[in-house]
């Protein structure tokens, strides 16, 4: 997490307000001033990443009343209060009550940004442990992972475990093999239908005169050769989630009896008059952008608009390069229980192989080739130029680049081999603990995701 900067500072007197705000601003914070309590309610919410500096005499709500408002909703947030002579007893009580420290009347420029500093490194700590908390209660679940560190796919974890215990219906759009089954069977393991059906179905692999009857099922006799009744997948997955991939593939006709289902909630079986209600959550996947579809008539716009409740868009391998040398490493822990064959670690020069090329097939692409890996050992090079030179490999001219790259890997290598062990992970490096940690800092790099 970067360091945190942000300062809200209440104070009625226009004089005060501007004084600490550059005073604030010149230590390199980002201030927000406002005159009165109630107008600092409305921007402050749970989880804000900063500091409150209030006086305690306002008009209107006094800046005790605001730290009691503010502890009900986040009692971990800092609140420094700033005190006349005659308040310096509320001030210590309001401490008692969870304040992090005042400010008496007159204070120094240095005081304010002392206090304020502490306490964004107080407010740091404990978002970043939230937040920690929180990856932790995800990976204890069961069930599939989402593996890498960097931004995005930190972002794409985050935004799935807040919407994953709802009954939100979910777009996932992704190139091919980039994951959009996994984030789906995320969506379901990590909600209370986890212990129903999850049920996938490709749009695309299913023929045109067959597809509504294995969604909406059919009655005996609903056509030629129907000579049973038949649970199309919908009911399957009732209670449950349901996983319509490669969703652009279908025909415009099911579409309209899609629109249908998706609004009531109900399926009418192929022959049947008789509604049968749902209680289902829908994840749609899609490889290309269904509103360009939508705008080219090849998808129903209607049926676009309803399923784009909640949009997840999945990065490519080639938009989070970093994840490559972990991801791959996962794998081939993967391929050598399944294979029962010891793996070495692959050299350096391969992993710098592995980040420079642009992964088309993605992730399953490049499970593929750990599989490969295990199994071909010394051909393993040979199998991977072989691969580079079909054109896929991205060209890195900038020197600080190629540099920035090579390190990161070796850091990751090394923290995937001792397993986030620090000591062991500096001993192999031959460098010293500040030297590790400054690094790890500047790749964005987590011990904890290496255990």
């Amino acid at each position: 997490m970067k360091p945190l900067k942000n300062v809200l500072f209440i104070d009625d007197e226009m004089h005060i307000r501007q004084a600490n705000r550059q005073t604030l601003e010149l230590a390199d914070f980002e201030v927000t001033c406002h005159e009165s309590a109630e107008d600092a309610l409305r921007v402050l919410n749970d989880g804000w990443p900063g500091v409150v500096v209030c006086d305690i005499r306002l008009p209107g709500m006094s800046g005790i009343e605001l730290q009691r408002k503010l502890h009900e909703e986040d009692s971990d947030l800092p609140i420094i209060l700033i005190t006349g002579h005659g308040d310096v007893s509320t001030a210590v009580q309001a401490m008692r009550d969870g304040a992090y420290d005042f400010l008496e009347k007159p204070y120094s420029s240095e005081r304010l940004v002392k206090t304020v500093s502490k306490a964004l490194e107080k407010r740091m700590l404990t978002l970043e442990n939230r937040a920690l908390r929180t990856e932790l209660e995800t990976y204890s679940l069961p069930g599939p992972r989402f593996i890498g560190v960097t931004p995005a796919t930190q972002g794409l974890r985050a935004t799935i475990a807040q919407i994953a215990d709802t009954d939100a219906d979910v777009l996932l759009v992704g190139e091919t093999g980039t994951g959009k089954e996994l984030v789906a069977r995320l969506l379901h393991e990590h909600s209370r239908r986890r212990n129903q059906n999850f049920v996938a179905i490709n749009c695309g692999a299913v023929a045109e005169n067959m597809i509504e009857s294995e969604l909406f099922g059919h009655e005996a006799g609903a056509f030629t050769d129907a000579r049973t009744a038949r649970v199309g997948k919908f009911e399957h997955a009732d209670g449950g989630t349901l996983l319509l991939d490669e969703i652009e593939s279908m025909p415009m006709q099911v579409q309209v009896h899609l629109l249908r289902v998706l609004q009531e909630r109900a399926v009418e079986r192929m022959g049947s008059n008789r509604l049968i209600p749902l209680d289902l959550r829908v994840v749609a996947a899609a490889k290309v952008d269904l509103k360009e579809a939508a705008k080219e008539g090849t998808f129903r716009e209607d049926l676009y608009y309803r399923l784009n409740v909640v949009c997840l868009e999945i990065p490519p391998l080639r938009k989070r390069r970093e994840d490559i040398p972990l991801i791959f490493h996962h794998y081939l822990l993967v391929a050598s229980h399944r294979y029962q064959k010891e793996v070495p670690m692959p050299k350096q020069a391969q992993v710098n192989l592995l980040m420079a090329y642009d992964w088309p097939g993605n992730v399953r692409e490049l499970r593929n080739l750990a599989e490969r890996y295990v199994l071909l050992g010394a051909q393993f090079n040979w199998s991977l130029e072989r691969m580079m030179s079909g054109g896929g490999a991205r060209q890195i001219t900038s020197l600080p680049d190629q540099v920035d790259a090579f390190e990161r890997a070796i850091l990751e290598q090394a923290l995937a081999s001792h397993k986030g062990v620090i000591r062991d992970v500096m001993a192999s490096l031959s460098i010293p603990r500040k030297t590790l940690y400054d690094k790890l800092r500047k790749y964005g790099l987590d011990k904890n995701d290496f255990k």
